[in-house]
């Protein structure tokens, strides 16, 4: 893909890479089926399990700004081998959960650890790279991530399909072996600021500073309004094929379609976004822009309700196509450009708050999906398509009061010492 001064590679790389693989094959394992999992791993009822883990992520959101502070004081690295720590025990201790209190203990910790995961590295990103080595770099690890997820489903399949109930238990003990690796494959990186990470946090300067800065605020707004619609996906599609009377399979067929063209094609577009010469708020701006040419396509959809299942999974299918190159333009260039927008001192509290965007798009998606659905089929769409219009405005028009160097890509460079 060379010729833009792509090829080098930033120190620590090849870890960092497969740290998120590993990553992603302990999450795969139980996150696309976690009711379920945490039912057999517990015992617990599906009810149960469910408000658990509701309760759980919304605590998660309470921490976040302790751990932006930790994060600012202790660096990205540390906090990540924290992350897996904390989930390496959890997964270790849920088999032999037997109250609800104690699954309630546990889930908080391991949920939170979970959804802060994502922000801190796109903060460990920022201190190991820059320029457009840390768009090539975050399009790197999401790619390898979702690779890694798909692995981690089927090896969860196959272990259910080998050993039945059982092998969720099995699962449990091969996540917490995943988080062990991840962790020490992240030892050997070694983050430019690291070693001033604690006097930079330690400088007078706290979340007030994150919320005076208005421009970085309304980039937040954006992130809220495109993180419904990461959400859709998982919550909103589900829904809508049962309720054209689809087959089931097609939405296992939909996520098998988003995930296969995240793994192989993220890093190559996230390529051309940046050989093109966009700014960080054009790409994401054009990811918010194929949003909503995907969601226009599903309100067709609902309009049409096509009677052969043939057009119907090819139509829904093209959708998902859209929907996921909108996912692989917006998401490379809508991190790095909020890591790039943070002053380096409280980084880790600029993340924490860009982060409870995407927690609160997660806590309101099901209920508002589920709302706008009952309403009418063609209704979710197009309000996400209007919220996928207004995020791609407030990026537009935030362009030039964020930092320069945030919103143009700097030429990738070449980092001493970087790993082969």
């Amino acid at each position: 893909m060379g010729g833009d001064g792509e090829r080098g590679r930033v120190a620590g790389e090849r870890r960092l890479t497969a740290s998120a693989v590993v990553n992603g094959v302990g999450s795969g394992m139980y996150i696309p089926f976690s009711l379920v999992f945490f039912h057999h791993v517990t015992g617990l009822s599906y009810a149960v399990v469910g408000a658990v883990l509701t309760v759980a992520g919304l605590g998660g959101m309470a921490l976040l700004p302790f751990i932006g502070t930790a994060v600012d004081r202790y660096g990205a690295r540390r906090m990540l081998m924290a992350f897996h720590a904390v989930r390496l025990t959890g997964f270790l201790a849920y088999p032999a959960v037997d109250s609800l209190g104690a699954f309630a203990g546990v889930a908080l910790l391991t949920v939170t650890a979970d959804r802060a995961y994502v922000g801190v590295q796109a903060v460990l990103v920022g201190e190991v790279a820059r320029g457009a080595d840390r768009d090539r770099l975050q399009a790197t690890l999401r790619a390898v991530g979702n690779a890694g997820l798909g692995a981690g489903t089927l090896l969860a399949s196959l272990a259910v399909g080998l050993a039945g109930p059982g092998g969720y238990t099995y699962t449990a003990w091969a996540n917490a072996a995943s988080y062990a690796v991840a962790a020490l494959l992240l030892r050997a990186v070694r983050p430019v600021r690291e070693a001033a990470a604690g006097a930079a946090a330690d400088g007078g300067t706290g979340y007030p500073v994150v919320l005076r800065d208005r421009p970085f605020l309304v980039l937040t707004g954006a992130n809220f309004f495109n993180a419904l619609s990461y959400a859709a996906l998982s919550v909103l599609f589900p829904l809508f094929v049962v309720d054209l009377g689809g087959p089931g399979a097609l939405t296992g067929a939909a996520f098998a379609v988003n995930t296969a063209l995240c793994a192989a094609a993220g890093t190559y577009v996230g390529h051309l976004v940046r050989r093109s010469g966009a700014r960080r708020t054009r790409a994401a701006a054009l990811g918010s822009l194929l949003f909503a040419a995907g969601f226009l396509a599903q309100f067709a959809l609902a309009v049409a309700r096509p009677a052969s299942a043939g057009v119907l999974a090819t139509a829904l299918v093209a959708g998902v196509v859209v929907y996921t190159v909108g996912e692989l333009v917006h998401s490379p260039a809508a991190d790095m450009l909020a890591v790039s927008a943070a002053p380096a001192a409280v980084r880790g509290r600029y993340t924490a708050v860009y982060q409870l965007s995407w927690s609160l798009a997660k806590a309101l998606a099901p209920a508002l999906f589920t709302t706008l659905l009952a309403v009418d089929g063609r209704v979710p769409w197009i309000f996400l398509t209007g919220t996928s219009l207004v995020a791609a405005g407030l990026l537009v028009a935030v362009e030039r009061r964020l930092p320069g160097d945030a919103v143009r890509i700097a030429p990738a460079g070449r980092r001493a010492g970087a790993d082969a």
